[in-house]
């Protein structure tokens, strides 16, 4: 029997954890399946393999992802499977860190993959269906990119656009270079051909993607060129143009202005700053400091006035004290994000804060995390009312989860926008259509307004 004939009519379920790098591989499996017979379903209890992509740059993700294994054991096939088990895969970062470690650990995962061999899954998975036992497979390094496989997108009007993976930065919290291994850039003109393909299709949004954009094509032409490809892209037409993510360290004058001057690169982005003290970004290996990251800030916003910006914030780094908590609060209330990622220091075995002595009491850590988020709510209420009485044009989703009769989308900064949706008319009729949305109520995470006719 082939693959095909093994895998044919086969269900199948993804969880996915983590950054957009892992939303766009599951997209990528969910294509590299479907072209093998098996069939995407929308619930657990349907399906008859389970792929979990995970991440590993938190605790909290081990966690979860050893619970809800353990927890599909208690849950049935769905009526008329012939296997005698559900099939259980593990891919993403902890199936990169962790291996064969995980078959033991979890007496139920049939399957593991790394990050660098996504293509591999359908060989690993007719491997068990067909002999049994567990298939693990962990390649170090790739010459390949997941962008070559199929894809089965999420949203069809909307597209992940990888162009690089991998990450050369080491911050010392940081698991990442570990199990994406070293930056690897793809041709300026493969990623151009993906995006005219994209548009070509309808696709309205690409957002480009990256654990380092701003690094993009040091190592294929020597120095980045980031901005390069910034217009490149634009250049397709595509309505909106989105990336992600930029470290400070490398972001250039010439990536500052493209705001300015590309129409289509949406005024939001986001800039993760982990730190306001100069001290613990020194210990952090950020190799920038506040002064800089300010410096930055104004430069955006001289370029694009009404840009939204949004960070990443680590509290109770080893070694943190109330100095260094104060200089990170000052500086997030200077800056006035639309949105703060905000997180306790997760302890990542091998990585080299891992080893860092810290004796901050955990109650001290959590009081100082608590006056952060209520700071940053406060700010990003008052990032949002610059909104009220503003048109602006939101590219909307579809409908509401909790309330069919709202409709959902984003605003140009990247910010949830509701408005009613129109007596008579259905919510598909504006699913990945971009409309003027009048703003008449702004909460700290969402815009409220009503359609403007054109």
């Amino acid at each position: 029997m082939t693959m095909n004939d093994i895998l044919t009519n086969k269900t199948f379920y993804t969880f996915t954890y983590g950054c957009q790098m892992n939303e766009h591989d599951s997209e990528r499996i969910a294509g590299l399946l479907e072209s093998c017979g098996c069939v995407p379903v929308s619930t657990l209890e349907e399906s008859e393999i389970v792929i979990f992509m995970t991440c590993c740059v938190r605790e909290r993700a081990d966690i979860r992802l050893m619970g809800q294994v353990s927890t599909i054991k208690g849950v049935p096939l769905p009526e008329g499977s012939a296997l005698d088990k559900r099939i259980v895969c593990i891919g993403g970062c902890i199936g990169q860190r962790d291996g064969i470690a995980l078959t033991e650990t979890l007496d139920n995962v049939d399957v593991v993959f790394g990050t660098q061999n996504i293509e591999r899954l359908p060989y690993l998975i007719t491997g068990v269906l067909s002999q049994g036992g567990h298939f693990v497979e962990i390649e170090q390094d790739s010459d390949s990119f997941s962008t070559d496989l199929p894809s089965d997108r999420e949203k069809p009007w909307s597209a992940w656009l990888p162009i690089t993976v991998g990450c050369d930065n080491f911050c010392t919290f940081c698991i990442v270079p570990y199990v994406r291994g070293r930056e690897r850039s793809r041709a300026i003109e493969d990623v151009v051909m993906n995006a005219e393909a994209y548009v070509a299709e309808g696709v309205k949004e690409i957002t480009l993607l990256g654990q380092n954009v701003n690094s993009y094509g040091r190592d294929l032409y020597g120095s980045p060129r980031f901005a390069d490809v910034l217009k490149a892209v634009a250049a397709t037409g595509v309505e909106r143009l989105r990336f992600a993510t930029s470290h400070p360290k490398d972001l250039t004058d010439e990536v500052i202005a493209a705001f300015g001057e590309l129409d289509n690169l949406m005024p939001a982005l986001h800039l993760p700053v982990q730190s306001g003290s100069d001290r613990i970004l020194e210990d952090m290996n950020r190799t920038y400091d506040s002064a800089h990251y300010l410096g930055l800030v104004r430069k955006l916003r001289a370029s694009c006035p009404d840009i939204a910006l949004s960070t990443d914030v680590i509290v109770g780094f080893p070694g943190e004290t109330e100095e260094d908590f104060q200089a990170t609060y000052d500086l997030i209330e200077s800056v006035g994000y639309s949105q703060v990622f905000t997180f306790i220091y997760s302890r990542r075995e091998g990585t080299p804060a891992a080893d860092m002595f810290d004796d901050t009491p955990r109650d001290v850590i959590q009081r100082r995390f608590d006056r952060l988020v209520e700071l940053v709510q406060r700010k990003a209420l008052e990032q949002n009312r610059r909104f009220l009485g503003r048109d602006l044009d939101v590219l909307f989703e579809g409908p509401s989860r909790r309330d069919p009769s709202m409709l959902v989308g984003h605003s140009p900064h990247n910010v949830t926008v509701h408005a009613p949706l129109p007596a008579g008319m259905d919510a598909s009729a504006f699913v990945g259509r971009t409309c003027l949305v009048h703003i008449d109520e702004a909460k700290t995470w969402y815009l409220s307004g009503t359609l403007v006719e054109r």
